[in-house]
């Protein structure tokens, strides 16, 4: 980390090949050994002994070389700082094509919401995502809410490198983690049995980082902003190949396309929108209800949708299910908050039974069943009763540390790093 300019304040030159100007034996005076030695470490209680004490013509003749450096000190930090990748980027649009082969390149992904493509932008690997405005925004409002998101900075959070517009869609560039998403991580198609995330000290470091990073995007720590994220899901999260930390996927999605209004007075109320026509647009099992009934998008809802992250991630389960019903011949909805609460509702042998499989039963019963009921507070159907983020973050990171003390005593190892490559 670069030094402030308090810091560079006291740095004094240590010998005489350093870049400070170089001192005569006689423009101070003579020092024993001891007190040289006492000089080439500096600390405040030597600083005051009296075999140490520098006369104060030492620091009036050299104050004026204090004073330079420290000024092009400040000048040099204020040179990196502006050099920092925070200025957001508003690429043209004949970049976009160029980098995607004019949209014929193979999609990374896609959907009824959007679509992505892998490519190399301006010499960077990146991904680029494809949506649809919900609503038009002006360029200068555009470059005011790109200029912050682009400025948050997080362990935990995908960055976001700029935008472009073309029409009736908004082409955002992010970064390009190395990894698969949290849904492959649990549950593969080709091998059930198997799943990275194998011990309870990973899951746990899992839903430490998201819970971090969703609580910084609602507070936005040092910014002076908040967001909504609305687009929380088992695959908008990542875990990254080697160290298998979390990071959060589409961060300023919902700001830059529109789907978050500032409105404060709908924000009070709960009744339907006004809208004759209202389109809705979420992931079936990780909407909140109050969503669904008005379309309004708060924080509340990303509340919602992490604590069915965290029930997934517990479970092994999927968040909602359609089982053929063999007598009556329809079909039965299998919903993992209905099974994590039955399980909550028969304590600790309910909730070991309800915990994946695949960890072997080596887990805290204890932790795993304030794990649950933590999950179950943030999926509560009245949104009034759901806690906010940094609360939550910090009961998940207390947990978490319980965890690493658990695996500790029993000598799991707890810094594991793994390949995820299929299988």
């Amino acid at each position: 980390m670069c030094r402030s300019k308090k810091s560079t304040d006291v740095i004094r030159p240590r010998s005489s090949n350093s870049k400070g100007p170089s001192f005569s034996p006689s423009s101070r005076k003579p020092k024993t050994s001891k007190s040289s030695s006492s000089l080439s470490q500096p600390s405040s209680s030597t600083s005051i002994t009296n075999n140490s004490v520098l006369s104060s013509g030492y620091f009036d003749n050299n104050s004026s070389y204090y004073n330079s450096f420290s000024t092009q000190a400040s000048k040099n930090l204020s040179s990196i700082r502006d050099s920092l990748p925070e200025n957001p980027h508003i690429y043209d649009f004949s970049d976009i094509c160029s980098a995607t082969n004019n949209f014929r390149s193979n999609r990374f992904s896609s959907s009824s919401a959007s679509s992505s493509w892998l490519c190399n932008l301006q010499g960077k690997q990146v991904v680029i995502f494809q949506r649809k405005l919900r609503r038009p925004i002006e360029l200068a409002d555009l470059v005011h809410k790109l200029s912050v998101i682009c400025r948050s900075h997080h362990s935990s959070l995908i960055k976001l490198l700029g935008v472009s517009l073309s029409g009736n869609y908004v082409y955002l560039v992010y970064e390009y983690v190395h990894g698969v998403n949290l849904r492959d991580c649990l549950r593969n198609p080709k091998n059930p049995s198997f799943t990275v995330l194998s011990s309870w000290i990973s899951r746990m470091q899992i839903a430490a980082d998201i819970a971090s990073g969703l609580d910084y995007i609602h507070h936005c720590s040092g910014l002076e902003t908040s967001f909504t994220h609305n687009h929380i899901k088992i695959t908008s999260i990542i875990v990254a190949e080697g160290s298998l930390m979390a990071k959060i996927c589409h961060f300023g999605t919902a700001e830059l396309c529109g789907e978050v209004t500032k409105d404060e007075e709908s924000s009070k109320t709960l009744g339907r929108s006004k809208s004759k026509v209202m389109k809705i647009e979420g992931t079936r099992g990780y909407m909140a209800p109050e969503l669904q009934f008005t379309g309004l998008v708060t924080q509340k809802c990303d509340v919602y949708a992490f604590g069915v992250v965290i029930l997934e991630l517990l479970s092994g389960k999927e968040a909602l299910k359609f089982l053929v019903d063999e007598e009556s011949g329809g079909y039965q909805r299998v919903s993992v908050i209905d099974t994590a609460r039955e399980a909550a509702a028969g304590g600790s042998a309910g909730v070991r039974t309800w915990i994946d499989r695949r960890l072997k039963d080596s887990f805290p019963v204890d932790v795993a069943e304030k794990m649950v009921l933590v999950a179950l507070e943030c999926v509560e159907e009245d949104p009034k009763k759901r806690p906010d983020m940094d609360k939550v973050a910090g009961q998940v990171s207390k947990l978490y540390l319980e965890s690493k003390n658990w695996a500790d005593n029993i000598g799991l190892p707890t810094d594991i790093s793994v390949s995820i490559a299929p299988r």
